[in-house]
């Protein structure tokens, strides 16, 4: 096979899905939306010769040129489009991927920030997908994109259900944008600001820390709110940070 202009595997950050079990799980998971779709990180096509079989428009995109001109042969269906995941327009209702490893944090953090796409179903690293879902605790970027975006945990993906094999297991993610915003959209970089502070601030708990970041009489809204002043930043639910900024 020849070697992509932009290196191989490694440098590609290529780890092919091949585990069946999870191809079916995101197709059903595809098939819940509605609209055309925009595939991440197309490789081998193992995913987007079964999004083809949707009946919906589907675009896929990928940084290997040899790749894009085989699947292009393959699936005359599909528009298969020669580029980079950090560059294409977030222009489409659904995105899919199996995300470069090396490059699940800047494609999540774009997605977050751009493009007008309603639904994201996502194969990441199974830590960044946990961490993403808020499982043993929201991190500070779900924090501050949960007023907007809703965050789900589908499952673990064994390491041996990718080629080459990775040295960790994957998770399968979804990320539906929310109808009616926790937070005025308009508000969003002072409440990035305001989170920020408040994951980076001093204290034992979420009143002395908040009490620290922004000087004001907390422990009403806290209560109000239903959040003990002992708990701290990662504890939060959406709805209780959209309360604290609301409020």
């Amino acid at each position: 096979m020849s070697r992509s202009v932009h290196g191989g595997r490694h440098e590609l950050g290529q780890n092919f899905l091949h585990h069946p079990p999870t191809i079916d799980r995101i197709v059903r998971l595809v098939r819940a939306t509605d609209g055309p779709i925009l595939e991440i990180g197309a490789g081998d096509g193992a995913l987007t010769g079964r999004l083809a079989t949707l009946g919906r428009d589907v675009r896929a995109v990928d940084l290997d040129e040899h790749r894009v001109r085989r699947l292009r042969r393959r699936l005359p269906s599909v528009t298969v489009v020669h580029d980079d995941a950090l560059r294409i327009p977030l222009d489409r209702p659904v995105v899919v991927g199996n995300l470069p490893f090396h490059l699940t944090t800047p494609i999540l953090r774009r997605l977050l920030a751009t493009g007008s796409w309603a639904e994201a179903v996502l194969l990441t690293q199974w830590e960044v997908a946990r961490k993403r879902a808020g499982v043993g605790g929201r991190t500070l970027l779900t924090a501050q994109t949960a007023p907007w975006f809703g965050f789900t945990l589908h499952g673990r993906v064994p390491a041996d259900g990718f080629r080459p094999k990775p040295s960790v297991d994957g998770g399968l993610l979804t990320i539906s944008r929310r109808p009616e915003p926790l937070v005025d959209p308009a508000e969003r970089a002072g409440y990035e600001t305001f989170v920020r502070q408040v994951f980076t601030g001093r204290g034992r708990g979420i009143e002395q820390i908040l009490t620290a970041a922004v000087p004001k009489p907390w422990r009403a809204l806290l209560k109000a709110a239903g959040i003990p002043p002992s708990a701290l930043p990662r504890d939060l639910t959406p709805e209780q940070w959209a309360a604290l900024w609301n409020g």
